[in-house]
Order: C-alpha cells, then structure tokens, then sequence
C-alpha cells in the first residue's frame, strides 16, 4: 500500500489528514524577520493591532521591515527608547544589502482607506458554516465555510489588500483586506488569489478562487479582526 498525501491507519483504511491550523501559537517576546514578512502579516500572526505593534517598534508609516530585523512583540501608544528596545531584542544581522520587506500599498492609500457606513458586510461564499468561531480554549479564530473547488471567493466589503501569499502557517493561499483603521477580513486556504498587495476592491469583488491550501479539505477560512483582536464573523454577517 503506498502512503502518499494521506496517512494509512493499522486497520488498512485511510486516515484524513489534520488540519494545520494553529491559532494559539505562543507569542514569543520578538520576532525575526524573514523574506516576504510584511508589518501586517507579522500583527496579523500574533493578534496585534498594527499601529501599535508598530509604535512599540518605532516604524513609521509605510511599515517597511528588513530580513534579519528584530520586532518587539508588544503594543505601545508612545514609541519606547531605542536603546531599551534593542536591549531587549537580540543581536541581528545589519540589513546592508538585504532588500526592504515594505508594505506595497502607498502611504496615500493606506490613509484613504474608508468604508461608507451603509456598507454591509456579505458572505464572502455561499457555502454552509462547517466550523464554527472559538474564542476560549482550543481557539478557533474565524469560521469555515464549506466550498467547491475553483468557486469565486468575494470581498466581504470594500477596502485594500494588505497581504496577499502563503507565509502564514496554516493559512495557506491567505488575503487579508484593510477596510478601515479598526477593520480588517482574511481569506484562507484558496487556490488562486485573483487581486495583488495594494490594490483596491469593492465589496463583492472576486478576490480569489476557492481551495484546500493548508488544510485538508475544500473550505474558505473567513476571519475579522477589529484593531487587531478577533471578533466573530456571524455577528457582522447578515442572517441566511
């Protein structure tokens, strides 16, 4: 018998692959960056607000990083002392040559971001809740929702696509939207991302195309976040 994308259990038969999701990864007290890592991705990870991850961090608007560059895991309203910063963080390699890891959209665009306030929020698939939001415990930070393979995956509402790609453990092909200073929405686990970093979309706009990267079944991973935390999508959603 040969085991290649699934795992055979003892009794002959084929046993699911598991999920890799993990959203109660430990924060550490910093982060290393790596290529393709963005400011957005790295607060998105670890349930950070942006602004405050980058104000504990002394990073100015538009948020670029470098790889080899220690970030504080913490939020501040008032930017710390440099020095006690860099006595917390550990030796890094000087980014000399190493290309900036910058946010693509412009500083014009991130300031205009806005949402009309009659804008509602829409399904982003049409597909049953296949598991739901947990906020305790074994955390469960947005919702599944059940799809075919290749079916258009929507923008839940107007805003700017802050990351787009597959860094992110457990995400696999992953959108996340910036609707507003408080508001952001991700999309995972798609086959096909239709829109890049920096461009702007309209609520109900394809964004990408529906599939099972990073986990083990066809399903769209749909999470929003207000000024960082988690919140759960079904109370923004309309009723079905």
């Amino acid at each position: 018998m040969i085991c290649g994308l699934v795992s055979c259990s003892s009794n002959g038969g084929f046993a699911p692959v598991s999920d890799r999701y993990n959203p109660a990864e430990r924060t550490p007290p910093y982060y290393i960056v790596s290529a393709g890592d963005t400011l957005f991705s790295i607060a998105w990870r670890y349930g950070f607000e942006l602004k405050g991850l980058a104000t504990a961090n002394d990073i100015a608007s538009p948020y670029t990083i470098y790889p080899g560059q220690a970030i504080l895991l913490q939020e501040s309203s008032q930017a710390p002392v440099k020095q006690r910063a860099q006595a917390k963080a550990p030796a890094a390699p000087a980014p000399r040559t190493a290309p900036a890891v910058a946010q693509k959209p412009s500083i014009a665009v991130q300031k205009n971001v806005s949402l009309r306030t009659n804008e509602r929020w829409r399904w982003p698939v049409n597909g049953r809740v296949v598991r739901p939001f947990v906020a305790t415990g074994q955390a469960h930070k947005g919702i599944d929702i059940k799809g075919k393979m290749g079916e258009p995956v929507h923008a839940s509402r107007s805003g700017v696509v802050v990351y787009a790609g597959s860094g992110l453990v457990g995400y696999g092909n992953l959108l996340i939207l910036k609707h507003s200073d408080r508001y952001l929405s991700a999309y995972g686990h798609n086959r096909r991302l239709t829109v890049k970093e920096g461009d702007k979309v309209k609520v109900g706009q394809v964004i990408a195309e529906l599939g099972d990267s990073g986990t083990d079944s066809v399903k769209l991973h749909f999470e929003v976040r207000v000024e960082g935390k988690p919140v759960d999508p079904l109370k923004l959603l309309p009723r079905r």
